[in-house]
């Protein structure tokens, strides 16, 4: 970090609406650049080259108009919250500086890369920016892959289970070369097409780091001494404990680290309010040759989940989402009438389903395990739920009851994938339950499992959303009426992942596919049992992820199906084979209920200041793909008058 960044910082209001400074770039043809007012006196000082020195050779030029949005000033505070301390990352999701990036219709496109080459998808060629810096000023090139391939990925002390599992194709690596400062190259020996996308991912793999800076606490770098030192200073084990403390490239958390993201952390430790500042070397510029982004700081307050919708309508929120849900939006409302100081916004949400139950098929306990594992049981669970009189009593039926399965702006929709096993049908659902063996009742109409024990099953919540807990409320009725007893355990979501994880777990509720919006070039590898986060499937994930050692291996028909398809989709040679690939796997899902899903497209509100522009006032709320925000590109957005 520059010297003079934390007096920066005490005076940022002050300079919120100097004027600006125009600079051409020498020997350029292109339009000249400007200097921002918040780091002009800096420029002046001699602490701070120009924006012409600091911006790459050939920057990423923004067409403001071709996306319909209007060209803004620099300068402003913008404020947001988040409930808990490390998710301060968010400032990595929404800035949503990607390799790769999607556009806002999702297709793909080069953003911190200059461009690409794709040879059969085997081989790929990365081209980067010339003079792109890191957030410090350190250049940015080809060595920052290779540090991370030959000292991060490939040491291992630093990644005892070696490469991450996403570089994998047919079980190998590909070769990895570095020709010059500008060009990485990644080549494999068989197809490996979602390599592209999985660097726009909202959470990306960082496959290149700061090397000038990480190599002081890397042993094979740093005077051994100095990084004894370090080790006893910072209070951990070993240089490798030392090196991932402060190597954080997504959860953003060391504020010397440098970052490509539009703003960089700028506070210190945990703390209930966070500083991000904008990045001086940021590649994107607008075509008038202003540097993004517009806003110059973002403060990110910590607060109880229950106060953001309370702080949003008393109008302490300039753009806010998170922590907001659909019941609201009336408080919301209300707070937009009285105060006339922002606007909320419903936009769609991108996730497969608002709310779905996951029976989990490894659970440790064997007579559930068996149980669940019973496809006529989670089709009568499914059944058995009266989705319309959620959607009446939660969403006042503005979602849309169905099963688990992408959305209708997906390619791969269809309604019978909706509609399947999701009728409210008590009758065929008790018919199913009997054909399961499940005949033996107690006296209050409660069934047996096979050991004698009530058919008493336990859905665990993270407790975040009160939706959840209404809807399983309801639900517990539903499932009454055929016997089955669905008792509530609300806990907080890392002990709930590692009960799931564990076996510990019964069922467990969460959204459903974080992605379900896919399009004809998505992989579809959260459809197998590829990853333990699908809650139905934790430990065939575990399997997968490790290359076998640790987890089950899927010993379920369909399951195993899942995995030899989406084989077959990494190797399909066109579009039409994948679509048709996408349609098996989307059957399979509908027919075998994996996620029970209750409702979908729930409306998500957005708080938006009066004085903020460029938000788009329709559009989708989505992890993956879309990084929430960071597809619709938050360093585009502006204060009036730059002032927020």
């Amino acid at each position: 970090m520059f010297r003079a960044t934390q007096k920066l910082l005490t005076r940022a209001s002050a300079v919120l609406a100097a004027s600006f400074l125009l600079l051409p770039l020498p020997g350029h043809a292109g339009p000249s650049f400007v200097e921002s007012g918040f780091w002009k006196p800096e420029v002046d000082a001699g602490n701070l080259p120009p924006i012409s020195e600091r911006l790459p050779h050939a920057p990423l030029v923004v067409d403001l108009a071709a996306k319909g949005r209007q060209f803004g000033v620099q300068g402003g505070t913008l404020n947001t919250m988040v409930t808990r301390s490390k998710d301060i990352r968010q400032m990595v999701v929404y800035g949503y500086a990607r390799l790769m990036g999607y556009s806002e219709d999702y297709q793909l496109q080069p953003d911190i890369l200059l461009g690409y080459e794709n040879e059969g998808n085997k081989r790929y060629t990365l081209r980067l920016r010339p003079g792109h810096r890191w957030s410090n000023g350190d250049p940015f090139t080809s060595a920052d892959f290779e540090y991370w391939w030959k000292d991060i990925a490939n040491n291992p002390l630093l990644s005892p289970a070696g490469p991450p599992d996403f570089l994998f194709a047919e079980g190998k690596l590909p070769q990895v070369s570095f020709p010059d400062e500008t060009t990485v190259i990644f080549e494999w020996q068989v197809p490996h097409p979602q390599f592209l996308q999985n660097l726009a991912q909202a959470r990306p793999p960082f496959i290149y780091r700061p090397s000038a800076y990480l190599k002081q606490f890397h042993a094979d770098y740093a005077d051994a001494d100095t990084l004894a030192e370090e080790v006893d200073y910072a209070r951990v084990k070993s240089w490798a404990a030392l090196h991932n403390k402060y190597d954080n490239m997504y959860k953003f958390d060391n504020h010397e680290l440098p970052t490509l993201q539009p703003w960089m952390n700028a506070t210190a430790g945990k703390r209930i309010r966070h500083q991000f500042v904008r990045n001086p070397y940021y590649h994107r510029v607008d075509s008038r040759g202003v540097q993004l982004p517009y806003i110059d700081t973002v403060e990110m307050e910590i607060v109880a989940g229950g106060l953001v919708a309370a702080k949003s309508n008393a109008g302490q929120a300039d753009l806010q989402a998170r922590g907001l849900g659909f019941r609201d939006i009336p408080i919301l409302r209300k707070g937009e009438n009285d105060g006339d100081t922002y606007r909320t916004y419903l936009w769609g949400t991108g996730a497969a389903s608002q709310i779905a139950i996951y029976p989990n098929l490894n659970t440790a306990d064997p007579v559930w395990r068996d149980t669940l594992r019973d496809v006529r049981v989670r089709r009568a669970l499914s059944l058995a739920i009266n989705r319309a009189a959620i959607n009446r009593a939660l969403y006042f039926k503005l979602a849309k009851p169905g099963a688990m399965s992408v959305l209708e702006r997906s390619p791969f929709f269809r309604p019978e994938f909706r509609e399947a096993w999701a009728s409210f049908d008590p009758e065929q659902a008790n018919e199913l339950l009997d054909q399961a063996g499940l005949t033996e009742k107690d006296g209050y109409g409660i069934r047996h499992l096979p050991d004698g024990r009530r058919m008493e099953l336990v859905v665990e919540t993270a407790g975040e959303r009160q939706e959840v807990e209404n809807a399983l409320q309801i639900i517990t009725d539903d499932w009454n009426d055929i016997g089955v007893k669905l008792i509530m355990r609300p806990l907080d979501r890392d002990i709930l992942r590692n009960r799931v994880f564990s076996g510990t777990t019964m069922a467990s509720v969460w959204y459903g596919w974080d992605n379900g919006l896919p399009q004809k070039h998505t992989s579809p590898a959260f459809l197998a049992p590829t990853d333990q986060v699908f809650l139905a499937w934790p430990k065939w994930g575990q399997y997968y992820q490790t290359g076998g050692a640790a987890g089950e291996a899927p010993d379920m028909e369909h399951a195993q199906r899942l995995m030899e398809l989406l084989h077959e989709w990494e190797l399909a040679a066109d579009d039409a084979e994948r679509a048709e690939i996408w349609h098996q796997m989307l059957s399979i899902h509908a027919d075998q209920v994996y996620g029970i899903g209750i409702v979908a497209a729930a409306p998500q509100p957005v708080v938006v200041s009066n004085r903020l522009h460029n938000v788009p006032e329709q559009a989708i709320w989505a992890w993956e793909p879309g990084a929430h925000f960071g597809v619709y590109r938050p360093d585009e957005f502006y204060f009036q008058d730059g002032e927020g």
